[in-house]
């Protein structure tokens, strides 16, 4: 089978589905619930070192939830196992308990408290200090995974990866209910290492839409950022076809990004949101007028630094936070770089939360948020010595 292949060949501790059943016949039998459930087919996922081991009800072998395990020390992995609560309520046909703490709530929704900040530390962790749902948007463009070495510090894809799903999961927590989180990521091209081996190209948005589905997002839409015909001939995609001609050879030059778009999982529609907004004034003065974009294709100019190797277009990010939130609403980028996400927000009315793990892009977006919040600037800043120099008010902690 093609598990023990991959099991075998990573050397994990849980080699066949046989092992796999065990485990988690083991588990069902130590909550008692070892008699109501059978299993569905388990696979492993060698992307995050795991096998899911699907859990049937006995009587109508309808999917009732997954128990997962850790391939290499055969742990069960709590957060992301169904819990026995609502497999006992799904078992009974009954629905799922809900988040007594967001779902409940019928009254509107509350202010939230962040003012415009620039945090310099790991985004991970700064997300654990947020309060919750404090923000209305998130919006942010990730490092490239093969982005210049000074740029990025991980050593894997799987470390990539990984480092991406906290960030997701803790973004989750600090965004409002049923708002939104939207990602400009793209596939990218490892170049190879010498002329006997091929270049490999790496699906990162598929592989970043499973992380949202299962830290609890919805899929809403998937944009596609056009760049002019020529943008992509730097990657040297598609030069071998163009000398020779001969198939096979053929690869397209990239000119394309991906702009995800996830919603935080709710039982409300989004009209709740729009009638449930604690200042009506902000959601009018919102509204979109015409001119808008009506499809999915955006065709925008990309921009260039000399200060950060991988900035987006101030266009790009004000196309997202017009679209997806309200005026005065917090938008936060975990992965800041330059700051274009706090420029757009500050031009059209909103606040911003910009974090990054860089002393030196934290203190240039300080010094860039004089230009955007004019002369008397009100802005806090954390984890660096700002700027100063006698031109408005920045504050610390």
């Amino acid at each position: 089978m093609r598990e023990s292949r991959v099991a075998e060949q990573r050397h994990y501790a849980v080699c066949t589905v046989a092992d796999a059943k065990r485990i988690a016949r083991g588990w069902l039998a130590r909550i008692g619930l070892a008699r109501t459930v059978v299993f569905g087919l388990p696979e492993v996922d060698d992307r995050y070192h795991i096998w899911r081991v699907p859990l049937l009800a006995k009587a109508t072998e309808q999917v009732a939830g997954e128990v997962v395990i850790d391939a290499y020390t055969k742990m069960i992995v709590g957060e992301h196992t169904t819990g026995k609560t609502v497999l006992e309520a799904r078992l009974h046909g009954g629905a799922a308990p809900k988040d007594t703490n967001a779902g409940s709530r019928n009254g509107p929704l509350r202010h939230d408290p962040l003012r415009n900040t620039i945090i310099c530390g790991d985004s991970e962790q700064v997300l654990a200090r947020l309060p919750a749902e404090s923000v209305g948007l998130v919006f942010t463009s990730p490092p490239y995974y093969n982005a210049r070495p000074e740029y990025t510090a991980y050593v894997t894809y799987e470390d990539y990866i990984l480092k991406l799903r906290k960030v997701i999961r803790q973004a989750h927590r600090v965004l409002a209910e049923g708002r939104f989180f939207v990602i400009n990521v793209s596939p990218v091209l490892i170049r190879r290492t010498h002329r006997n081996r091929s270049s490999r190209r790496i699906a990162v948005p598929f592989d970043v839409h499973y992380l949202f589905v299962e830290e609890g997002y919805d899929f809403m839409d998937d944009i596609i950022w056009v760049k002019p015909e020529g943008a992509g001939w730097a990657t040297g995609r598609g030069r071998r076809f163009a000398a020779d001609r001969q198939p096979l050879q053929y690869k397209p030059v990239p000119v394309t990004e991906y702009v995800l778009v996830y919603r935080k999982h709710t039982e409300r529609l989004l009209d709740w949101n729009i009638r449930s907004h604690p200042d009506p004034e902000a959601v009018g003065a919102s509204r979109i007028e015409d001119g808008y974009e009506k499809t999915n294709v955006w065709r925008i100019k990309p921009s260039h630094s000399k200060q950060h190797p991988a900035v987006f277009p101030v266009e790009l990010a004000e196309r997202v936070i017009r679209y997806y939130s309200f005026m005065g609403d917090v938008v936060l980028d975990p992965f800041a770089g330059s700051g274009t996400s706090g420029q757009a927000a500050a031009q059209l009315g909103r606040r911003f939360v910009l974090i990054d793990n860089e002393v030196r892009y934290a203190a240039a977006m300080a010094s860039a948020a004089r230009h955007w919040l004019g002369p008397h600037t009100d802005l806090l800043c954390e984890g660096f010595e700002p700027p100063s120099d006698g031109d408005g008010r920045l504050s610390q902690p």
